[in-house]
């Protein structure tokens, strides 16, 4: 039989074979020795990117892996060879030993749990979907024939798993080895950052408003019912809730994706009794809060070793301040990275039915002056578009914000995000140092931060100083702008430069 025949038979089977279990037992017992090489957990101050996941730093997803410097994460975790299949903990090991990791009894721990699920998932066979026609009038028949729509999640469906912890304790890294172990025949599985999941929910409930008419329904059941029908594996990276319309969103639509079976991990900040914290009718939250105590295993990610002290060597990609000398240098990098390629000015990006006007761009390189994407009403999914349509970025004549620039504030953190997630390759001139961008000497307040700005920065292990700034108030926000220095430090890591920037 050939070794190509023997694998389709292995991944057809409905069990793993004798070997393959000795051989996960073999690895544990190996595990403990292995301790020389890049932890997965840490508190780090994350060499992940958040919105841009930093596999090379970690995470679409913010705080990586290892964070800080050295990052052991900030390589983005490859999926396995195509020709061979390997567990999550097979895939632990072999990082391990090429040198890409290192093992502590924590992180054996938690890659336990993926292990975990992913035997029970070679097992699980989802209930079917429902597949009605996709014509208007039989969508609004589909609706009164209520006993298609589950009331409960099948009682055999393996119980989801929720990874929170601080930057840098390998959310993402952890999400990476899961998704690129799961078996070859499992087709039907989606990787998403939260974030642009959320944008796609959006534009499928517009959708579903639309087919239904004027009769009217829950735009939410035929939601649920696509995507359980296009991934019942589903994997959502920064797990968050900041809005009171997602809010009341997410509560029916994980309930109705748990009554058909879909199984998901969740990566993010915070334990679940943290989330909206404080927001508007957090009490019709509630009970999202409870499935997902009660229909995932939690799993708190914290090891108690800060990977985010390690120091890490800057490279050269912020420029500051605003000088003709660092002008012309980064205008020396934009024609070296787009040389040999043809640069088109205002190029036409269509977002959503509106066309924004990229100013200066190649292929993959593109080049904004400050105004030109903060300056203007645009959102998140206009930022993830940009990120994902050019690998690299120019951002020129970053100021120095204060109370009169706050919408302006919150669309840069905004964009940070996106690029953290994409893992976008940033360049950047600016008033003042990057990452004090944010600091407003102008107010009244002294120029040290609050006990709670320093909690936060404490939590991110960011020790650069940003400075005070009056311009964020809320807990939210605070934690948003001390974040967004955090990510602002990691882009600038050398370890960032040379793994980003690539698609």
């Amino acid at each position: 039989m050939s070794s190509r025949a023997a694998r389709a038979l292995m991944s057809a089977a409905p069990s793993p074979s004798r070997r393959a279990v000795s051989r996960h037992r073999a690895l544990l017992s190996t595990q403990a020795s292995t301790s020389r090489s890049h932890s997965i957990n840490g508190r780090g101050k994350a060499p992940s990117t958040t919105l841009a996941v930093d596999s090379a730093s970690a995470s679409v997803a913010e705080r990586q892996v290892l964070a800080s410097g050295a990052r052991p994460f900030a390589q983005p975790i490859p999926p396995p060879e195509p020709q061979d299949f390997y567990t999550p903990l097979e895939q632990y090991h072999r990082l391990i030993t090429g040198g890409r990791l290192r093992g502590d009894s924590h992180q054996t721990r938690i890659i336990q749990n993926l292990q975990d699920l992913h035997d029970r998932l070679l097992h699980y066979t989802p209930p079917q979907v429902p597949d009605p026609s996709a014509s208007i009038s039989l969508i609004s028949r589909w609706f009164s024939r209520n006993d298609t729509i589950p009331a409960a999640p099948p009682e055999h469906v393996p119980l989801g798993l929720y990874l929170y912890g601080d930057v840098g304790t390998g959310k993402t890294m952890l999400m990476d080895l899961f998704y690129n172990t799961l078996p070859p025949n499992l087709k039907r599985k989606r990787r998403v950052h939260f974030h642009a999941f959320m944008i796609d929910v959006h534009k499928r409930l517009h959708a579903a408003k639309l087919a239904m008419g004027h009769n009217g329904g829950d735009p939410i059941l035929p939601v649920a019912r696509d995507l359980a029908s296009d991934a019942y594996v589903l994997c959502f990276d920064e797990f968050q809730v900041t809005d009171i319309a997602d809010a009341m969103i997410l509560r029916r639509l994980l309930e109705n994706l748990m009554n058909y079976g879909v199984v998901c991990v969740i990566t993010s900040n915070r334990h679940p009794d943290e989330l909206y914290k404080n927001g508007i009718q957090r009490s019709s939250f509630i009970p999202a809060i409870e499935l997902l105590k009660t229909r995932f295993q939690v799993t708190d990610l914290d090891s108690g070793t800060d990977y985010r002290r390690i120091p890490r060597a800057l490279s050269k990609v912020y420029f500051d301040p605003l000088t003709p000398s660092n002008a012309l240098e980064i205008n020396k990098i934009f024609k070296s990275l787009t040389d040999g390629d043809e640069v088109i000015h205002r190029r036409p990006l269509s977002i959503w039915g509106r066309t924004l006007k990229v100013p200066e761009s190649s292929k993959d390189v593109a080049k904004f002056r400050f105004d030109d994407l903060c300056g203007q009403p645009l959102s998140a999914a206009d930022y993830l578009e940009v990120t994902k349509t050019f690998p690299t970025v120019f951002l020129l004549d970053v100021p120095k914000m204060g109370l009169d620039s706050k919408d302006k504030a919150r669309r840069f953190i905004t964009f940070i995000d996106a690029c953290y997630e994409s893992k976008t390759k940033l360049f950047v001139t600016s008033e003042v140092p990057i990452h004090q961008v944010f600091s407003d000497e102008s107010s009244n307040k002294s120029d040290a931060p609050s006990d709670h700005l320093r909690s936060v920065m404490d939590d991110l292990g960011l020790r650069e100083n940003i400075g005070a700034s009056s311009i964020f108030t809320g807990e939210e926000e605070v934690f948003a702008f001390a974040r967004a220095c955090s990510r602002l430090v990691q882009m600038g890591s050398k370890d960032w430069a040379e793994t980003s920037g690539s698609r």
